[in-house]
């Protein structure tokens, strides 16, 4: 057996300090590195709103709701104005709604791409004009109707029960299972995913059971 010399010893502790110092160092590294993203990912959801009645935001001067498949937006104009007078421009990306010759009161890019052949608009009672957007992605909640616009928290918006039935089956679905994710990660549960690949494991697990398999072991 090799006898090694003080100074060896020495040397090989020196290097092995080294070598756990510099682990630790990449180990604070990454901690700080991921605290501000933990961080802004936390302030974001802190920032977002609850959703109105109609699962939407009512803004200084019009209103937005939405179901799974549509988006309603309501502007207030003043009491006996003529269609004439109005301007609603509504494009694949974007919309632009108010009075001809004024500032518009919406306009901007929105928050997904719609359908602008479903779409329409009127004027309700000469005070108001009602949009009727038609999603082109009917499977998934807007965070917002502009871009930019302050955003809601979508895990609170609630979709109509009665609404589920008129979806075709591939759409319902989709809704069910993000539904169910979405509560089952509010309560700190596994989602429908987490919870297939559980059920592969344990059939795996059982098909084999002479493999070792390690505590909390997950199947990827």
């Amino acid at each position: 057996m090799a006898i090694l010399s003080d100074y060896e010893e020495d040397q090989q502790h020196q290097q092995y300090s080294s070598s756990k110092k510099d682990i630790l160092a990449e180990k604070e590294a990454d901690a700080t590195a991921k605290k501000p993203e933990e961080e802004e990912e936390k302030q974001q959801k802190e920032n977002k709103l609850v959703p109105n009645k109609d699962n939407g935001l009512d803004m200084e001067n019009y209103s937005w709701g939405q179901s799974l498949q549509e988006v309603t937006v309501n502007v207030p104009v003043p009491q006996g104005t003529k269609s004439s007078l109005l301007l609603c421009d509504i494009k694949t990306n974007s919309l632009k709604v108010g009075l001809k010759g004024q500032p518009p009161v919406v306009d901007g890019e929105l928050f997904k791409p719609v359908k602008v052949d479903d779409c329409i608009w009127s004027l309700e009672d000469k005070k108001m004009i009602t949009i009727l957007i038609c999603k082109r992605d009917q499977s998934e909640w807007w965070k917002s109707l502009l871009k930019g616009d302050p955003e809601i928290d979508t895990q609170k918006a609630e979709p109509e029960p009665s609404k589920l039935s008129d979806l075709d089956p591939e759409t319902r679905s989709a809704v069910e299972k993000m539904m169910f994710d979405q509560r089952q990660k509010q309560m700190g549960l596994p989602t429908s995913d987490e919870i297939q690949k559980q059920e592969l494991l344990k059939q795996f697990m059982a098909q084999n059971p002479n493999m070792n398999f390690p505590p909390g072991a997950q199947f990827m």
